[in-house]
């Protein structure tokens, strides 16, 4: 048994100085360390705070994580205004497409209706003073079919393929 203590305090002292190795001069942290030994977390605190420069490698790993979390902010802020940038663009792209999307549908509809006239003229009526064209009252029909046709200057045109508008 006294050949087993004597094993177990050498094994204890290069613990220690393992310990003392790698979180003094590796830089690791007390959780990586406890990992890598397969030593408990009190164990390895209690050895480290008994060193001298314990104090100092505290204090220089405070300001160490400290330049970390601003160049981390730092980052953050630029990526959430890249982002932002990025997201901007879309909708104004969003916004073009779409107004060129409705100029081109209300150009086409006055050309459907016009071209509906032209198959329906006969169930229009010419309006005198607003120079458009009406339908009938007597006819009865759905949504897409045009009830006033506007700007007609000459409906007699609309018979052969010139149209004023």
């Amino acid at each position: 048994m006294e050949v087993e203590k004597i094993k177990h305090k050498s094994d204890s002292k290069g613990t220690k100085d393992k310990i003392i190795e790698l979180f003094f001069e590796k830089h690791l942290r007390p959780v990586d360390i406890s990992k890598k030994l397969k030593v408990k977390m009190p164990y390895i605190t209690k050895i480290i705070q008994k060193d001298l420069r314990y104090n100092k490698e505290k204090e220089t790993r405070r300001q160490d994580n400290k330049e970390k979390q601003k160049t981390q902010k730092r980052i953050y802020a630029q990526n959430k205004r890249e982002k932002e940038r990025q997201e901007k663009q879309a909708y104004q792209k969003l916004l073009i497409q779409i107004n060129n999307d409705n100029k081109f549908l209300s150009t086409k509809k006055k050309t459907d209706d016009i071209k509906d006239t032209r198959w329906l003229r006969s169930a229009y009526d010419y309006d005198k003073n607003t120079s458009d064209l009406l339908l009938k009252d007597e006819i009865r029909t759905g949504y897409n079919v045009a009830k006033r046709v506007s700007n007609i200057v000459n409906p007699d045109m609309i018979k052969s393929k010139r149209i004023f508008v």
